[in-house]
């Protein structure tokens, strides 16, 4: 078996474009496509603690969705050593069933043997702090509970690949910094992880190495420090510009993912 946890190779992510010019019944079919994600090629290994970062439409969490195998590249080749887990707020719960339904759904989607689904339960939800409100339907939670129990849910599963794409971005600090700790832990025992966050800071203090994409594609990697400083560099400049000069610089890179 590789010593990476995961490998891609000239990965791709594209979608098809309507370009609002074809008439109604029409039988030209659009081609132009819009990558998300352009030629990637990225080597983790065993243990690596990962930052993704990059700005807004990036291609970060279509990276964090295809790493977590819940959505497949257009072309390339993707190898995954492990078990993966998403924590994202935005996937993965379903917002009829109470916090508890969700443990149980996840671990039955998952096979998990029956007879530890009960323990799996307990260890997520008193990991989330959420109380009596883990037997309430999700759709009445907040974007924090839900980030709560999506992280809480994730670690009790005890993947070998862990991905936390802004999970850590809504709720209070001390959760944040206590799920942190958490991930550290994981870390030291060998597990892989890929953190996505806006907070450079978060980043720093986490991460050994990162990633940045920028446009789909993949623009720089390396030490922590070095990636962080070159990303703020380029959001600097990106704020200094006007308004307009901003809009078509950010045309500019629509148009280089268009094909």
């Amino acid at each position: 078996m590789s010593k990476y946890a995961v490998e891609l190779k000239n990965v791709n992510k594209a979608y098809t474009l309507n370009n609002g010019k074809q008439k109604l019944f029409s039988r030209k079919k659009n081609k132009r496509k819009f990558y998300a994600l352009k030629d990637i090629n990225l080597k983790v290994e065993e243990g690596d603690v990962v930052g993704i970062l990059g700005s807004n439409g990036s291609g970060k969490s279509t990276l964090s969705l295809i790493l977590a195998g819940l959505s497949a590249p257009t072309s390339g080749e993707i190898t995954v050593n492990g078990e993966q887990g998403l924590i994202d707020v935005r996937t993965g719960l379903n917002d009829q069933l109470t916090g508890y339904e969700n443990i149980r759904l996840k671990c039955v989607l998952l096979g998990i043997d029956k007879d530890k689904i009960p323990t799996i339960q307990k260890q997520a939800s008193e990991f989330s702090e959420l109380g009596d409100f883990i037997n309430e339907p999700v759709k009445t939670y907040s974007s924090g509970m839900k980030s709560r129990l999506g992280f809480s849910i994730a670690i009790s599963l005890n993947p070998d690949i862990l991905i936390v794409d802004e999970a850590l971005s809504v709720g209070d600090k001390a959760f944040a910094a206590k799920c942190l700790d958490h991930m550290n832990s994981l870390c030291a025992s060998g597990k892989t992880v890929f953190f996505i966050s806006h907070s450079l800071n978060q980043m720093r203090k986490f991460c050994k190495k990162a990633i940045w994409i920028e446009g789909g594609h993949l623009v720089m990697e390396g030490e922590i420090n070095e990636v962080c400083d070159e990303y703020e560099k380029y959001m600097n400049e990106l704020k200094k510009m006007d308004p307009k000069a901003k809009q078509e610089y950010k045309q500019k890179v629509f148009r280089n993912r268009v094909e």
